[in-house]
């Protein structure tokens, strides 16, 4: 009998992605689920891979693609909890599900985690993968293949950094650096539901009136003003509560700056650099609080689905594309030519 192959998007070599046809997974073991994949949302973790930026040992060819959403078509013996037809959001780590953390739900924290997905393990850029079902979160009715597919590291991550680590709060006010990110985008949305006031940096006066519409209460394009220096203004000189940071060591020092006494930032990224100096006595002597956040926890992406599925705050789109266009999607978000998130069309 003839075998129907599958598409995939492999990386080959630094900057060049090829289309290439695999066996379709076989079906699926103990406790695992096939998944058609609908959706791949890209991230700045698959523009690292891409520019060869690899923090651990890699075999390549590697599918790529660390966020996605896809439908259940196969379910193995010892899975109950989730049915053929059902959207499910797909947690991008390989984690071991037996340790404290992964037991504890600080699945973020796993003690014997194999790698993330697209970046160090084949990723979600294929048609069909079996996974443990562990790793898989039904999507409530009334989120869409596309708010699925955000659920992991755009929404999931944002959920992570504000409310697990630092701890925003109603009413506060909170610097949101690169709004027109991904993550900036879902960052405006959630902490304006709450209450807070909220003021971000970004790129270009085109994408000013975008993330207030967001509801952005300040925004400042960073490439005209000190951001720093406007943060101050519009806080009377006291500060933020929060910084939502992640860009990295071009940012870091105004980020400090911008800190009320007792402030919290918190930061998940580095796409300017990975080395910054701090000056430890503002460090002590404003008694400022410094959280380092990666990933997220499996339930962050249930709450975020959730508060989708509430119309409290929706996936923003820059463009969908096709596997003929990874490469030029991948070139525009290097280049910080987006606002809100490309998704790449799979099924």
């Amino acid at each position: 009998m003839k075998v129907v192959l599958m598409r995939a998007l492999q990386l080959v070599e630094d900057r060049k992605i090829e289309t290439i046809d695999l066996p379709p997974p076989p079906l699926p073991g103990l406790g695992e689920v096939t998944v058609d994949i609908n959706a791949v949302a890209l991230n700045h973790i698959d523009v690292w891979g891409w520019r060869g930026m690899a923090f651990a040992k890699r075999k390549m060819p590697l599918v790529i693609g660390a966020e996605a959403a896809g439908t259940v078509s196969a379910v193995g013996p010892g899975v109950a909890h989730l049915q053929p037809g059902q959207l499910v959001s797909i947690y991008g780590a390989r984690t071991c599900g037996l340790c404290r953390a992964c037991r504890e739900g600080r699945d973020n924290l796993c003690e014997h985690v194999s790698g993330v997905h697209g970046f160090h393990l084949d990723g979600f850029a294929q048609e069909k993968i079996n996974l443990p079902a562990r790793l898989l979160v039904p999507a409530p009715p009334g989120v869409s293949e596309v708010g699925a597919a955000l659920a992991p590291v755009t929404f999931g991550t944002v959920e992570h950094m504000l409310f697990d680590n630092a701890r925003l709060e109603p009413g506060e006010t909170i610097l949101v650096h690169a709004g027109g990110s991904g993550i900036g985008t879902a960052a405006i949305q959630l902490a304006k539901k709450m209450g807070c006031t909220v003021i971000t940096t970004v790129g270009s006066d085109d994408k000013i009136d975008k993330a207030k519409a967001l509801g952005a209460d300040h925004v400042i394009n960073y490439r005209e003003d000190r951001f720093e220096g406007v943060v101050r203004k519009l806080t009377k000189k006291k500060g933020v509560d929060v910084v939502f940071e992640h860009v990295g060591a071009d940012t870091w020092a105004g980020s400090m700056l911008s800190l009320k006494r007792g402030g919290r930032l918190v930061t998940c990224g580095s796409t300017s650099g990975v080395s910054t100096q701090i000056n430890l006595m503002q460090l002590f002597q404003q008694q400022l609080k410094l959280f380092g956040s990666f990933g997220c926890r499996m339930e962050n992406m249930a709450d975020a689905m959730q508060k989708m599925a509430a119309g409290l705050v929706h996936p923003v789109i820059d463009t969908e594309v096709g596997f003929d266009d990874i490469g030029e999607a991948l070139k525009r978000m290097e280049g910080r030519a987006v606002f809100g998130k490309i998704i790449l069309r799979v099924g």
